[in-house]
């Protein structure tokens, strides 16, 4: 892997210039779909192959048809008005009615144009948006969710493998769309479990946009006159009364859907694009959800001078987000055409009708006709074509990823990866090859090894070698990369260096003695030991009965993780500071951890799935590549979005050190008694606390903590004043080391989603726990909501999280 690609693409590239033109096809393609909402048959393959050859790659099918809309109409109706027929019982209470709903009959096949075959294979079918499964009237809610069942199995059994499904027509803001939220939600629930092979796409609006709702006969605005009837007055009167809009009901209905399937992998979205798009908060956290396609209707594009369709800028830019992710979703095109009546037909299956030929085929007479109608017209009208060539526009102005990007980091996209055990485990070469792959970090690391060496000259430190020489030891040299920067740092400042190479893996041991050899001239000298047990360079000669061990100037390494210290590097670090001389260096010098609350619903689907068979799914804290992610805190003053948990530096106060070395040779009394069960408290002083508060505006839920690092490589004062960095904090990355892919962040996740309301606080505790054989993390996340001035309520707690049972080993 060639990680010097990631500098091949200059990021100010003007989008408008297309990534096809410039030869770089490193971007993701947009697969439109085609929906007519008056299409009541599926498409005869001559129909579907037209649509086709305009550019679309799927198109959606219903599954039943006008027929069977007309006799479950008549079966409910004729049902509601025989219901007052009947004493006060209503339609359906906590007891047994004395009128039972009725049940529809089976799909015939009059009732449907869908069959088995090739094309339907590749249909996505949409369920009939007539039914209202949320509908306060039961019969009329029952019936619904009798049909999606019928209609689900039916698809299932024809070999379509995506249903979309019409959305709730109104969210959980009140009394009755919280229980037609809780009626649709289970019935979802039912579907998916009726067919295990289908995947359903819950229809909904990224806010309910007022003045754009959907227009259709559902079988409760069909029946409104006889419901009500049978149900009597309603006591919710709420007509001519302006309400307020809630940008967040739609995703709340979304949530409680999801949440009552348990975050079901065959679950996703069908989000339709508004008119004016609402604020940052709310798309990014439909950026987060498994939104499968995208649909947009006419009133979602503008016209262009030409009055051709075109989408705003800022729809473009949240499309384009969309297509960065690992799997992109689909843009489907609702009622943009061709309509029923425009699209070819033919008498027999493949053959053309007359009508259709001399459309296809006319004389010049007749094209020379048509062209002057459409010059006499006052406004042009863009066909179907014309938004298919423009989302191919849109598709073509994407930044061009570079070779890395496109074919690498984007595979790793919120993938889990255990943490590495760096002690217990010897590493592949492969592995060390990933590390190498990045020129960022050992740039940065090179540059700090410099700076350190002009640092030792200028301030005419005595050296630890007789020579004179700057003794450089590489702690966890793995194949090297640190010890060749070293070389070539000594080489640009002039400044003599003697290096020794600490590796344990035997393997890489011997790939450092073959570099030393045939690169280095036999400069380094490679010694294979556990850096703790390591005793110092070698100083007594050959024949010499007692060895004499010196002292190291330098002492470079790089065990930081994900969260900084999660492999050990505080541990590692303490058991070789003996082997630093009095004024030494250590690079890096200091690291901290920073976190923030995230909700990463694919992350969440994930370990429920693996939880059956691995019960440490959610003791584990997760390297990953966070991406499709929404942050649930707010940066505001005193409160950043990412917080410092905690902070480490090298080498340890002297004091530090000998209390640390006393209590591990049991120099102290009381050992075991005032620290971890089974530990004498050697490795107590790293151990960490810490207890932060997060802001939030917007109520959402957090699936865990997202950890990043910081880390000082080098720092002097004075006249010469140098600071050299790497971070991975998403704020500050850039400024510090643009571009470094070695590192992806930490996930520490919760067993149980946590919900918080509008204008909330999070607290996170979280403990970094050692027994001197292992480290491991406790945390927890705290919900809070201000009732009054100085006065808060408790809202919702996650469980105490602890990785112990998968801790980092010290031994």
């Amino acid at each position: 892997m060639d990680a010097s690609s990631i500098h091949d693409h200059d990021q100010d590239q003007d989008q408008s210039d297309s990534g096809r033109d410039n030869g770089n096809y490193n971007f993701p393609q947009i697969y439109l779909g085609q929906h007519d909402s008056a299409r009541g048959e599926p498409l005869s393959d001559v129909e579907y192959g037209h649509l086709l050859n305009l550019g679309f790659t799927f198109v959606t099918a219903p599954i039943t048809n006008h027929r069977f809309y007309t006799r479950v109409l008549d079966l409910v109706r004729t049902h509601l008005q025989d219901l007052p027929s009947f004493a006060s019982t209503p339609a359906a209470t906590t007891v047994t009615p004395r009128y039972p709903d009725p049940v529809v009959p089976p799909i015939t096949a009059e009732d449907t144009g869908l069959y088995p075959g090739n094309t339907t294979r590749s249909y996505t079918a949409y369920s009939s948006p007539w039914i209202d499964i949320a509908s306060e009237n039961p019969v009329i809610s029952s019936v619904s969710r009798q049909i999606l069942n019928l209609e689900i199995n039916y698809a299932n059994f024809c070999g379509v493998r995506t249903v979309i499904v019409p959305g709730p027509r109104q969210d959980g803001t009140t009394e009755a769309g919280r229980s037609g939220l809780a009626r649709y939600a289970r019935a979802i629930k039912e579907a998916l479990s009726i067919a295990p092979r289908i995947n359903l796409s819950i229809h909904l609006p990224m806010y309910r946009e007022p003045g754009l709702e959907e227009k259709i006969d559902s079988l409760t605005t069909s029946l409104v006159s006889v419901a009500a009837e049978a149900e009597g007055p309603s006591g919710d009167d709420s007509s001519g009364k302006s309400k307020e809009i809630d940008l967040f009901s739609s995703w709340d209905s979304w949530d409680e859907i999801r949440s009552f399937c348990e975050y079901n992998f065959r679950l996703s979205l069908c989000l339709r694009l508004p008119k004016r798009l609402p604020e940052r908060d709310l798309q990014t956290r439909w950026v987060s959800e498994p939104v499968h396609i995208i649909s947009a209707d006419g009133a979602a594009f503008a016209r262009n001078k030409g009055n051709y369709p075109c989408l705003g800028p800022d729809h473009q830019s949240l499309i384009h987000e969309f297509l960065l992710l690992k799997t992109p979703p689909y843009v489907m095109l609702c009622d943009v055409g061709p309509g029923p009546s425009d699209l070819p037909t033919s008498s027999v299956a493949g053959q053309f009708t007359q009508e259709t030929l001399d459309t296809a085929f006319p004389s010049l007479a007749d094209a020379h006709a048509s062209q002057s109608n459409k010059a006499q017209k006052q406004e042009f009208l863009p066909g179907a074509a014309d938004y298919v060539r423009y989302m191919k526009w849109l598709e073509d102005s994407q930044v061009p990823q570079s070779d890395m990007e496109f074919n690498t980091l984007t595979t790793f996209q919120d993938w889990l990866q255990s943490p590495l055990q760096p002690l217990s485990d010897n590493l592949e070469s492969a592995t060390y090859e990933v590390f190498e792959g990045d020129p960022v970090k050992y740039n940065q690391y090179e540059e700090a090894t410099k700076q350190a060496l002009l640092h030792w000259r200028r301030e005419g430190k005595p050296t630890s070698s007789e020579s004179g020489a700057v003794v450089i030891a590489v702690a966890g040299s793995g194949r090297g990369p640190l010890v060749h920067r070293a070389l070539k740092a000594s080489e640009a400042t002039g400044v003599p260096v003697e290096v020794w190479a600490v590796e344990k893996n035997p393997n890489a041991y011997v790939y450092l003695l073959r570099r030393n050899a045939e690169e280095w001239s036999g400069k380094v000298r490679v010694v294979r030991t556990d850096m703790r047990s390591w005793s110092g360079p070698l100083l007594s000669k050959a024949g010499e009965v007692l060895a004499k061990y010196g002292k190291v100037d330098i002492l470079i390494s790089e065990l930081l993780g994900s969260f900084a210290d999660n492999e050990l590097s505080p541990e590692c670090l303490d058991g070789i500071q003996h082997v630093i001389a009095p004024s030494g260096i250590s690079i890096p010098s200091s690291y901290t951890a920073y976190m923030s609350p995230i909700s990463t619903p694919r992350i969440h689907a994930e370990l429920l799935s693996r939880a059956a068979a691995d019960d440490t799914s959610f003791d584990t804290p997760w390297v990953v590549r966070l991406f499709q992610i929404d942050f649930a805190a707010r940066k505001v003053p005193g409160h950043p979005r990412y917080q410092l948990a905690w902070e480490f530096s090298h080498p340890v106060f002297e004091e530090t050190w000998k209390q640390m070395v006393a209590r591990g040779e049991g120099g102290l009394i009381g050992g075991v008694g005032g620290s971890m069960e089974g530990s004498v408290g050697a490795n107590e002083h790293n151990a960490r606390f810490c207890r932060t508060k997060f802001v939030c505006f917007h109520r959402g839920v957090t699936h865990g903590l997202a950890g990043y690092f910081e880390s000082t490589l080098f720092e002097c004062e004075g006249e010469h004043a140098t600071k050299v960095e790497i971070s991975t904090h998403p704020e500050r990355i850039d400024q510090k080391s643009k571009d470094m892919i070695s590192w992806f962040p930490i996930f520490f996740p919760l067993k149980r989603p946590l919900h918080y309301p509008d204008d909330s606080e999070l607290e996170v505790t979280m403990w970094r726990q050692t027994d001197d054989k292992s480290v491991w993390y406790e945390w927890m996340v705290e919900a809070y909501c201000w009732t009054s001035e100085g006065k808060r309520l408790k809202v919702g707690s996650s469980d105490l999280c602890s990785s112990r049972s998968v801790a980092c080993k010290m031994l």
